[in-house]
């Protein structure tokens, strides 16, 4: 009969409790949804950058000019890895040849390289887990707040039939069932958050595996440049 009724005099028939419950499981879910469409947004978008970035590396055979070009691709995070490597190469007002010219005595070696390399792939990820852990959170603790407000909600009921001194299913089922709406808000948070989470969390891997690949290839490009100006790194 409650359902039959519509969600807003089901809610209007809750007692006190159970609508502070839901109102929190309410937020919850607003800021996990934003989250998510936010978080497809930017992925979706860094891929397309990190793909016509790697198109263009592919391209570009001058790496001078493909450090000009690199900076379209703000949301690449390759780009953003071949612009650290080539500024500690050279500074920007320098080109990478003559970074790597024997009359160069400081150019960075192999070990040096590689921990810029981590850094910047370090913070990559961080980027991207932005939000992510809100996620989480939601995932983890909103099917008990729910539990929570069911329980309370059962509380309640069994009061109120303490004090009307009847036990019978039509007196028991309505505070029964009014607290098991906060069990169902609770999991419909919690069930879009894990999903979203796990989703996101392998996009995060593929990408990592992506950059990595494209770090071996950019120091195998510095390596070679180095021995062909007869630098030992």
């Amino acid at each position: 009969m409650m359902l039959q009724a519509g969600p807003m005099a089901l809610v209007g028939s809750l007692g006190a409790v159970s609508k502070v419950v839901l109102l929190a499981l309410f937020i919850f879910s607003v800021i996990s949804w934003a989250i998510i469409l936010y978080k497809w947004r930017a992925f979706r978008k860094s891929d397309k950058d990190d793909q016509r970035f790697l198109q263009l590396y592919a391209r570009t055979p001058e790496k001078d000019e493909l450090r000009r070009l690199a900076k379209r691709y703000g949301h690449s995070p390759s780009a953003a890895l071949f612009m650290a490597v080539m500024d500690r190469l050279a500074p920007e007002a320098d080109s990478v040849a003559t970074a790597l010219s024997p009359a160069e005595p400081d150019a960075p070696d192999r070990q040096y390289l590689d921990r810029v390399i981590g850094h910047v792939m370090q913070d990559q990820i961080g980027r991207q887990e932005t939000y992510l852990p809100f996620l989480a959170t939601t995932g983890n603790i909103t099917p008990f707040v729910g539990l929570l407000g069911t329980v309370l909600g059962i509380i309640d009921a069994f009061r109120e039939i303490g004090k009307s001194g009847t036990a019978s299913i039509a007196a028991v089922a309505p505070g029964v069932s009014e607290a098991l709406v906060a069990t169902a808000a609770g999991l419909c948070a919690a069930i879009p958050a894990v999903i979203a989470y796990n989703y996101y969390l392998a996009r995060i891997r593929k990408s990592a595996f992506r950059v990595e690949a494209f770090s071996i290839e950019l120091l195998n490009f510095v390596q070679s440049r180095m021995r062909q100006v007869g630098i030992r790194g």
